[in-house]
């Protein structure tokens, strides 16, 4: 007996927003989106979670519904619940498991704070010669990356 071929969701439309630099004239109008958006996958009767663990994109930040996507992605969700084809693996939203370490102080909240201070890079996380390092080279091409009132300069 033969598996069924995995088939992946049809890659789902949304339009091109309009930017100054286009001048009014867009160069396409429509591109291919990130995942389906909330309002099309309500539209054919599933819950977001239920269309992640079918293997659907689900764009929780778009707000427009199109009927290309919803008529596209329901014939392909016909074929899956006849049994023609299987959906691919889940596409669950990634966890980044972030742990303190108990040996320092907290120092960074936001992922932005985070990359700033070197904490993301493992490399580099417990050695002050890093950043000693860094501010040399700062100083060397003249960054000014100290105030020299404070330093005791002219």
């Amino acid at each position: 007996m033969a598996e069924k071929p995995v088939v992946p969701p049809p890659p789902p439309i949304a339009k091109v927003p309009r930017l100054i630099k286009y001048g009014g004239v867009l160069p396409r109008e429509y591109k291919v989106a990130r995942g389906y958006s909330v309002g099309e996958i309500k539209a054919l009767g599933l819950t977001v979670k239920q269309a992640r663990l079918l293997g659907i994109y689900v764009d929780e930040r778009r707000k427009s519904v199109h009927e290309e996507n919803v008529k596209a992605l329901g014939e392909w969700l016909g074929k899956v619940r006849r049994g023609e084809i299987a959906p691919p693996p889940p596409t669950l939203p990634k966890v980044i498991i972030v742990k303190r370490d108990l040996r320092r102080v907290f120092k960074g909240k936001t992922m932005a704070g985070r990359r700033m201070r070197g904490l993301l890079s493992l490399k580099y996380r417990h050695t002050h010669s890093y950043k000693w390092k860094k501010k040399a080279k700062e100083r060397r091409l003249r960054k000014r990356h100290e105030a020299i009132r404070h330093k005791g300069g002219h």
